[in-house]
């Protein structure tokens, strides 16, 4: 079965100038990820993580080279077609949740209908992420995982083609960071899903690894028999 790219990078460098000097956050970088997969992406600090989550997410421009969405380069894309793209295609999950406080759960969710008008229907995806009877409270009132849930569901009601994760897990116990990725990978349905982490445990269970190093990748590998969530001693 041939499997169809989700997002591709060819060659892409992504250079800073502070004062005289330059470096490089991404040097030279080319792999691609196929729809559905659940791809992590691991690298100590610095290592450009950040910068390559950011460039797929419509957030930041490359230097050089090509990055290609659904076969569409949108390397060249203009501030108002990068902020179309994130748009239609993006979902953002990070690691401290980013939900209103003032909002309720389910009034957090609905959010997501300012951006894209084909959202998912809230209170579906709150049954989904185990959040039904919540929707009327406040995220003071939730607990941490049920607080990253909220964003979760808020990130897949736009029905995104991408689903960018920045250390989904970094702020949980063990015990709620296992029903996260779960939940991630009951993502994998209907999404792609990306995951940075410094957590290489999460490696085990992804279909794709890739290792980042001073920008550049170290290793790409395809895990032809990811482990089941419950398997790794977490």
């Amino acid at each position: 079965m041939i499997m169809k790219k989700c997002i591709e990078f060819n060659g892409v460098s992504k250079k800073y100038e502070v004062g005289e000097k330059a470096f490089y956050a991404l040097d030279d970088v080319s792999f691609s990820i196929d729809q559905h997969e659940m791809v992590v992406i691991l690298g100590p600090s610095g290592a450009g993580k950040s910068t390559l989550l950011n460039i797929m997410g419509g957030m930041d421009h490359v230097t050089d080279g090509k990055v290609y969405m659904n076969d569409v380069d949108i390397s060249g894309y203009s501030e108002k077609e990068l902020t179309e793209y994130r748009a239609k295609n993006i979902g953002f999950i990070f690691q401290f949740y980013n939900i209103l406080p003032t909002l309720t759960v389910k009034e957090n969710v609905d959010l997501i209908r300012d951006v894209v008008k084909n959202a998912k229907d809230s209170t579906e995806i709150l049954n989904k992420v185990g959040l039904n009877g919540q929707e009327n409270k406040f995220p003071n009132q939730l607990s941490g995982g049920e607080q990253q849930r909220v964003s979760i569901a808020r990130a897949i009601a736009k029905n995104p083609k991408l689903l960018l994760c920045d250390e989904p897990t970094g702020a949980l116990d063990s015990n709620t960071g296992v029903e996260i990725l779960k939940l991630l990978r009951e993502c994998t349905k209907d999404n792609t899903v990306v995951i940075v982490t410094h957590n290489a445990l999460i490696a085990d269970v992804a279909d794709r690894v890739i290792r980042l190093k001073n920008g550049k990748i170290i290793e790409n590998v395809v895990n032809k028999q990811p482990k089941n969530i419950d398997e790794v001693n977490w």
